[in-house]
Formats: structure tokens, C-alpha cells, sequence
């Protein structure tokens, strides 16, 4: 069978394939230039040295990109993100602007809880035209899988829906869409002043029912939300219902939530920005660990905050790092993955090739989809992206800007204007 598509004259052929086997990356992984990479379907058939194309399976039937020197890669993939709400809190942006926190204003019955409130009313059809967009937005930037939690409900009813809109915008338009389940985000009004109480609800009515929809579970370990031995409790009961673990940690203060997590098995631990450095050492086991550390750099932008998660001393410590934008109405409204690996570089202190490798491979680990999709490898998911720059070194250069020329998914050159 001939090849059904072949991207050729790749300037600079990022293949993010070439590391240590069975492990997350930092840097060692292949760059080839003048490169090639033909699909069969929605698979990657062959890589290569344009030298070494195999023309006889170039056909009338073969649809050609022509690279022209530029910069191919594999699709972004976004580890974390809160895809599908209600509303917006613009108007909550004046109160940052005069020095309210994160904490305050939660606690004053915004932040989260507003958007619950605006989220529990609207309608099942709201909710997917919202999400929809958003995918339709991140397929723009570039991101070829979409990791979607829930936790704007907080009740049995929304969340459910939640995680229902999640899969069926899944299904409507091309970019993978992966469920968390995150019914732990905080103490909902009807619980407030009993954490446990709530957890038990969830483990009890809304687990149970999730098994087969979502794949992960999710809580907020920080003041203000759980406690790290509520947040141990809950996440040993769901991975005994069969749920893989994941956690919102150390973003405000240092709890131990990480490290609780990552013993338990935890796929990531996320946000990180007051985890220390002992810690991340043991998280990372030399280099072993295979818990994933997902960085999250616009949140504190946002939030204009001075403290940022040192990605640089995680990674010389062997943990492995992920990068995201935490797509959500409050601490980050903004879907350009590409800002959040330019930030990564300038405030986090990561190199070019490990930012790339944490929007790519690294967060396909923090999904454990690391066999199907986050490089550019034989047998792999035809997940590519066509850059517009010639060179890697530009992409967190231009900051803030959208390199992306094509987007390919699953083998199918997705136009412009798809919906």
C-alpha cells in the first residue's frame, strides 16, 4: 500500500523520539535534518533522512506536504486543563488587580464556587458549545490531545454532565479529549465545614459510576480546599476502584501533597510551584520515577505571583517535567500552550529542547499515553504539526505567538476552518 500521506523537506524533523527506553524525557532526544515522515491511515509508517525516501510508495493516491525547510513536530498535547465550564470571571479581575489573592476571594464565595454556581444552571447544550470552541481554539495552537477535568459542579448531577460533555466534545471534532474527574476541587456549599463528609459522598454516589468515563481522579490538596491525609484517604479509595491518581499540589504552600501522591503511584503532581527540593529528589528516584511533574507557568502570571515551580532544579534532580497552561475562568484563561513553554524557559529556568519535550512526550506521560502519541515514531499516532519558523530555537523565542503552518491528526491534514 502506498503512503496515504508524506510531510517531506522537513527542515528540522523534531522527533522527540531517542531517549532513555521507557522513560521520560529532559534532552538527548534525535533531531533529524532534512527529514521526512509518511503516514499509512491515522499511523506513522516511516521516518527518515529525505535521502532515504522510498519513492515507489509516493502515489496519485499519496497526499504531499511540503515542509520547505521548516520545523515538524509532534501535535502539542495539553495534560491540564479544566475544559468545560459556565461563564467567565472577568469580573473578578479587577479584584486581583487591587491585591485580593487567590484564597481570599474563594473564601469571600467566588473564584471556583462562582464558577460552580454558573456551571450547575446552565444547560447540557451550553456546556458542549463552550467546550467545542475551546477544542477548536487549542486545535489552532496546535494541541492534538486535550486532557479535560471536571469540578465545576460539585454536586452528583453536574459533575456526571461534566464529564459527559467532555467525551461527547471528544467525539464531535478530531483533537483527543481525555476525562480527569476532579468532583474534589473544593468543599461545595452544601458540605462546607466537613471535607470527609464530602469525599465519602463522592467515593460512595459518583465513583462508582465514573468507572469506564473517566480515566483519572483528581483532587485540590491546599488550604482552603483538602488536607493532605483527606486527600491521602480519598485518592488510596479511588485507585482501589480502579482510577489512576493525579493531584493539584503544592501551588500555594508546601503540604506534602506531592510527595503523598507520588507514593501511592500518582501519574503526575500538578502545579508544583512550592514543592522542595528534597521532595522533588525523591520523586524523581534518580532519574527512575516515572511520576510526572506537570508545571503550570501561566497560573502564576496570572495570579501575579513571584513564585514560580523551579523546573531547572526538578529536572537536575531527575524529575521529570510536563508543561501546561491549566486552562480555566480563574487562574488561567488562556489556551497558547506555546506562552507556557516560552514561560517555562524564562521563569522556570528550562531549556528550549525540555520545554519542547514538556508539551509533547512528557505530557503524553502525565496522561500515560506515552506509547501512542507525544513523538514522531514508527507505529505511533500521526499526531504532527508544521511550524512556520525554520529553526526549534525560535519557537519559544517569538513570544506569545502561534507557529503553527498545518496541524495533522491522526494522519488527516485538519483545515483551518474546521469547527
Amino acid at each position: 500500500m502506498s503512503y496515504s500521506l508524506l510531510i517531506r523537506n522537513c527542515g528540522q524533523l523534531l522527533t522527540l523520539a531517542g531517549g532513555r527506553p521507557n522513560r521520560p524525557l529532559a534532552t538527548g532526544w534525535l533531531i533529524l535534518p532534512d527529514a521526512y515522515v509518511a503516514c499509512r491511515g491515522p499511523e506513522i509508517v516511516a521516518v527518515g533522512p529525505m535521502a532515504e525516501l522510498d519513492e515507489s510508495q509516493v502515489t496519485t493516491e499519496t497526499q504531499v506536504l511540503d515542509a520547505r525547510g521548516r520545523v515538524v513536530m509532534p501535535g502539542l498535547v495539553e495534560c491540564h486543563t479544566h475544559l468545560v465550564f459556565a461563564g467567565n470571571r472577568a469580573h473578578e479581575f479587577q479584584r486581583k488587580l487591587q491585591g485580593e489573592s487567590y484564597l481570599d476571594i474563594l473564601a469571600s464565595g467566588g473564584g471556583i464556587l462562582s464558577t460552580v454556581r454558573a456551571t450547575r444552571t446552565a444547560s447540557e447544550t451550553e456546556l458542549l458549545a463552550n467546550a467545542l470552541r475551546h477544542l477548536r481554539d487549542f486545535r489552532r495552537y496546535g494541541v492534538t490531545t486535550v486532557e479535560a477535568k471536571s469540578g465545576y459542579g460539585l454536586d452528583k448531577e453536574t459533575e456526571l454532565r461534566l464529564v459527559r460533555v467532555a467525551q461527547e466534545a471528544g467525539r464531535q471534532q478530531p483533537v483527543r479529549v481525555v476525562s480527569t474527574f476532579l468532583g474534589a476541587h473544593v468543599v461545595p456549599p452544601e458540605y462546607k465545614g466537613r471535607p470527609a463528609d464530602y469525599l465519602d459522598f463522592l467515593v460512595r454516589e459518583v465513583l462508582p459510576e465514573l468507572r469506564g468515563q473517566a480515566t483519572f481522579v483528581d483532587i485540590f490538596c491546599e488550604e482552603g480546599a483538602f488536607s493532605v491525609e483527606d486527600s491521602r484517604r480519598y485518592l488510596q479509595q479511588a485507585q482501589a476502584l480502579g482510577f489512576w491518581l493525579k493531584i493539584h499540589a503544592e501551588q500555594l504552600h508546601d503540604l506534602g501533597g506531592c510527595a503523598m501522591a507520588a507514593s501511592l503511584g500518582a501519574v503526575s503532581v500538578d502545579h508544583c510551584d512550592y514543592l522542595n527540593l528534597e521532595d522533588a529528589a525523591r520523586l524523581g528516584n534518580g532519574g527512575e520515577g516515572q511520576t510526572i511533574a506537570v508545571l503550570l507557568p501561566l497560573v502564576p502570571l496570572f495570579l501575579r505571583q513571584e513564585k514560580y515551580a523551579p523546573g531547572r532544579q526538578f529536572i537536575d534532580r531527575g524529575l521529570p517535567v510536563a508543561i501546561s497552561t491549566d486552562f480555566n475562568p480563574g487562574s488561567c484563561p488562556s489556551k497558547n500552550l506555546w506562552l507556557a513553554l516560552s514561560m517555562a524557559c524564562l521563569k522556570m529556568g528550562l531549556t528550549p529542547l525540555e520545554a519542547i519535550a514538556g508539551v509533547t512526550i512528557n505530557a503524553a506521560w502525565a496522561l500515560r499515553l506515552e506509547s501512542e502519541i507525544g513523538s514522531i515514531e514508527v507505529g505511533k499516532r500521526a499526531d504532527i504539526l508544521v511550524l512556520d519558523v525554520p529553526d526549534y530555537q525560535e519557537i519559544p523565542y517569538w513570544l506569545g505567538e502561534n507557529p503553527v503552518r498545518e496541524v495533522i491528526i491522526g494522519g488527516v491534514v485538519c483545515p483551518a476552518d474546521l469547527e
